[in-house]
């Protein structure tokens, strides 16, 4: 990232989570890292205010795109299953 603060764009439950998210944005070229306040993985039970996604201030509005696209793909082929049914 820049040398400007990082700002996050997601703000998720688990770390799990928050890697897929930061995967989704690495794979489309933005560069993207997890925080956690849980002392390294180690005390999960600190992540009180969730496990944030951060990108550089740049890039921020480019990831908002990508996951409002991605959770709009999610909802299409939700809305095609329970049609199909």
């Amino acid at each position: 990232m820049t040398g400007d603060a990082p700002v996050a764009v997601a703000v998720v439950n688990s770390q799990f989570e928050a890697e897929l998210i930061a995967g989704l944005l690495q794979s489309n070229g933005l560069d993207a890292a997890v925080s956690a306040d849980d002392a390294g993985g180690q005390e999960p039970q600190l992540q009180l205010q969730g496990v944030r996604v951060l990108v550089s201030p740049a890039d921020a509005v480019a990831a908002r795109q990508i996951l409002a696209d991605a959770q709009g793909e999610q909802l299409d082929s939700q809305e095609t299953i329970h049609h199909e049914r």
